[in-house]
């Protein structure tokens, strides 16, 4: 669906609620070694008497068998899943949807920064890893030849308070949850969410998965760190209609593994109930 602006804030859906296995090696040896045997007999006759045998021989003793058990190949660890939280809002693998509030619900990031030398419509900043990926992306989108910008990134609690009740007002409750975030669930509010667009006609609209712009994005978003958090085909596991414009920070060692993993949601990957509605 096409949405809005509202105010001075973009309208966006679940937005505006807001590598790599070496394959392990075992290697079996074992050797061993037959036990050689040797003999060897010399016979002389001497002339004009009965024969003298000389006789020499020598028979070793068998070496005896050796065999090499290796010990145990070194295993390499699966991913660590647990290797961030993925319930405290400091963390870059916090999981927010309908069923997992931040906690507490106003929190805020300590470390927002603005972006720098890109576009950002609405000057919104980001948590400063979040800000140094993001202008990286689009920097490289842009060398590929993409004109990608920002359209929405950090909100405040305060500020998706505002954004939910005027889309409840609008256009009521079950529509406005499939769209935005109630206050205390907002991915925005993470600090860790951008929202992008290329300037074309599919600001905010689901056809911005199909522009070359977006279509570059998804394939490259995982080199930077970042995930499609509301991918098409997902709103019953995530809650939020599809938004190819609403990209999520995560780290290139999550984003890459989920990448390589097949795994589209990070409730999926996480081994997280679904969550298609308010608990």
């Amino acid at each position: 669906m096409k949405l809005v602006s509202l105010g001075n804030v973009p309208v966006t859906a679940a937005s505006t609620g807001a590598v790599r296995r070496s394959g392990v090696r075992r290697n079996a040896a074992s050797a061993g070694a037959a036990a050689l045997v040797c003999l060897t007999l010399f016979t002389g006759c001497a002339s004009g008497g009965p024969a003298a045998p000389d006789t020499q021989g020598s028979t070793p003793s068998p070496k005896p068998e050796t065999s090499q058990t290796p010990g145990p190949s070194p295993v390499e660890p699966g991913f660590d899943k647990s290797a961030q939280s993925i319930d405290d809002p400091g963390s870059l693998w916090v999981v927010t949807n309908k069923t997992r509030p931040l906690q507490p619900v106003d929190w805020a990031p300590s470390d927002l920064v603005a972006t720098s030398g890109v576009e950002n419509e609405f000057a919104q900043p980001l948590r400063e890893p979040a800000a140094r990926a993001v202008e990286a992306l689009i920097g490289a989108a842009s060398d590929a030849g993409h004109t990608v910008w920002i359209i929405s990134a950090y909100r405040d609690y305060g500020t998706q308070v505002a954004l939910y009740d005027g889309y409840v007002d609008r256009d009521g409750a079950e529509a406005a949850d499939r769209y935005s975030a109630r206050p205390g669930h907002s991915e925005h509010q993470t600090g860790l969410v951008v929202d992008l667009d290329d300037h074309g006609d599919c600001y905010l609209d689901g056809c911005f998965g199909d522009t070359p712009a977006g279509s570059w994005l998804a394939q490259h978003a995982a080199d930077y760190g970042f995930v499609i958090r509301y991918p098409d085909g997902k709103e019953q596991v995530t809650g939020f209609m599809p938004e190819p414009w609403h990209f999520r920070f995560v780290g290139t060692e999550l984003a890459l593994e989920m990448r390589e993993q097949g795994v589209a949601t990070l409730e999926e990957f996480f081994g997280l109930p679904a969550a298609p509605d308010y608990s």
